[in-house]
């Protein structure tokens, strides 16, 4: 290699290896410090595809899958050097414990970043960052020939035309190893076929007329390539396209697999047979000749034919060799991009786990919730049930929508309503009432029917039985004028009135409380503001 192409040129055992310790972004591409939330708490880089753990920390994803791949148990970094004392099980870094941080994402994404390779001024933000490096003409990237050095992508032409050392031709006439450049300044001396005279091979530059140095042809032709034009416009091509170049160096390096070298040498030996043939013909044609020179002059075309034969093996083991080399290139590059897809479908694989694990989560959060608002509604019943209980034996009940109950109990939709319950004292009887806005029995259709009804209650064994305290009922006229009253002693012997053995005994009362015709009397405000209100007295002392 020449010593000025070093400069162009970074050996390989100064880039990144496979299994080299993960990170994310590096803080030197950054045009701002990045902030504490934006770094992996392992390799201390900006994330690169961030993951949040339970104990609230972020890692790469890298690092999370190399850190569960080569420890066990391993407890979150920064939570050992926050404080020891709060390490729990949310602490252990495994692949069920983080998910992934949208959020944080979707800042670090938007950061303004420039390039790091020296010498290219492109600027942006992170997310397109990436895409720059895979087209970047100052980024690094590997010799394609497999010569072990880095290149820059736009210097990678040049390097193979002069300075690889694996990118090289033989001389046709003197079988002398030379690279591209070296190749078009290289003269030497060979035997003429002819005469046996002595002809000289100049460079290829005063070999050719003026008119066919101004075509050139791409470097790949060889392979396949038919693009032409001057020294700047195949540069230009070769440097832009390299993709097309591998792909046909890749149908050439199949060529070669699937047709045997021999076939090639049985060519090479039938032409130089059929070469030697005419050149002995024509020999016999001009005249006698001695035995001994006819002899001599055949050893010597065998021996030309064995060179010329030698130096085709040679080319074509050198060619073969320099498409070994690019298809190990290529080789590595499809056993990364395996890797890379196998890690990519157990992300996608592990995300579908927590999603799922996530779904079943919330379906028990659910019904959890529904369980806790049942209890909850049961409890605000209570406590509005306990709100409204007397323990005087005295109850004001206070009924709305007056119109839509006597309209529901006229159509048969809910013909009585019960009241809340009450106690005749701290610990008495439980009693409530029962009211037909629309009548029962005897008053039904007519009258307002209002019962008296013995519950079940807490304290009943301590109780004297039968119920036999006077109870007295009112309709309150809200313009505090003449109020309905209505009076009934209970019937020791009925059912209704002795100890209760379900939540509650037959009502018992006035079927005939109150006309409806006198309802809506504009002499009184029984109804007003379609409420009304029915009043109970217990007598405790009866």
């Amino acid at each position: 290699m020449a010593a000025g192409a070093t400069g162009d040129l970074a050996d390989v055992s100064s880039a990144p290896g496979e299994n080299e310790y993960p990170s994310g972004f590096p803080h030197s591409i950054c045009d701002d410090v990045p902030q504490e939330k934006h770094l992996c708490s392992n390799c201390n880089n900006v994330l690169n595809n961030a993951r949040q753990t339970m104990c609230g920390h972020r890692y790469c994803l890298a690092c999370v899958n190399w850190l569960v791949r080569n420890n066990k148990n391993l407890v979150c970094k920064k939570c050992r050097e926050e404080d020891r004392s709060l390490e729990g099980e949310s602490s252990i870094l495994t692949l069920d414990n983080v998910f992934n941080d949208a959020a944080i994402n979707k800042e670090i994404l938007e950061l303004k970043v420039h390039c790091g390779n020296q010498g290219c001024s492109w600027r942006g933000v992170l997310k397109d960052y990436e895409e720059h490096q895979s087209g970047c003409d100052h980024a690094l990237i590997p010799c394609n020939v497999g010569c072990g050095h880095m290149v820059e992508r736009k210097k990678l032409a040049s390097h193979l035309k002069k300075g690889c050392p694996n990118n090289v031709s033989l001389c046709p006439a003197c079988s002398q190893k030379m690279t591209p450049v070296e190749l078009q300044r290289h003269s030497c001396s060979s035997p003429s076929k002819e005469t046996g005279s002595t002809t000289v091979h100049w460079p290829r530059e005063t070999q050719q007329p003026s008119s066919a140095r101004q075509r050139e042809q791409c470097c790949f032709s060889e392979v396949g390539c038919v693009f032409q034009g001057n020294a700047e416009t195949v540069q230009t091509h070769e440097v832009s396209g390299l993709l097309d170049h591998l792909q046909l160096l890749l149908q050439a390096t199949s060529a070669l697999q699937t047709r045997p070298v021999d076939a090639q040498l049985r060519q090479v030996l039938a032409a130089l047979h059929l070469q030697g043939a005419l050149e002995t013909d024509g020999g016999e044609a001009e005249g006698a000749g001695d035995p001994a020179e006819l002899a001599v002059a055949r050893s010597l075309q065998d021996d030309r034919g064995g060179m010329l034969l030698e130096q085709r093996l040679e080319e074509l083991q050198q060619r073969v060799h320099v498409y070994e080399n690019i298809v190990t290139v290529l080789n590595r590059e499809v056993e990364k991009t395996q890797l890379s897809m196998t890690a990519l479908l157990q992300q996608h694989q592990n995300n579908q786990d927590i999603i799922q694990h996530l779904e079943t989560q919330v379906s028990e959060q659910q019904l959890k919730l529904s369980v806790k608002d049942a209890i909850i509604s049961s409890m605000c019943q209570r406590i509005s049930a306990q709100e409204d209980v007397s323990y005087t034996g005295t109850f004001l009940w206070r009924l709305c929508d007056v119109s839509k109950k006597m309209a529901e109990a006229a159509s048969g939709q809910r013909s009585n309503l019960y009241s809340p319950a009450f106690y005749t004292t701290r610990y008495g009887f439980k009693v409530c009432m029962r009211l037909y806005v629309n009548g029962d029995g005897a008053g039904r259709g007519t009258h307002i029917s209002l019962f008296f009804v013995v519950m079940k209650g807490e304290y009943d064994a301590l109780l004297s039985w039968p119920f036999k305290h006077k109870v007295t009922f009112f309709l309150l006229d809200q313009n505090q004028k003449e109020h309905v009253i209505d009076a009934f002693r209970p019937d020791l012997t009925s059912s209704s009135f002795q100890r209760p053995v379900s939540d509650m005994n037959v009502a018992s009362g006035c079927p005939l409380f109150f006309p409806l015709a006198k309802l809506r009397s504009p002499r009184h405000a029984y109804i007003k503001d379609d409420t009304f209100f029915i009043k109970c007295i217990v007598d405790t002392n009866s």
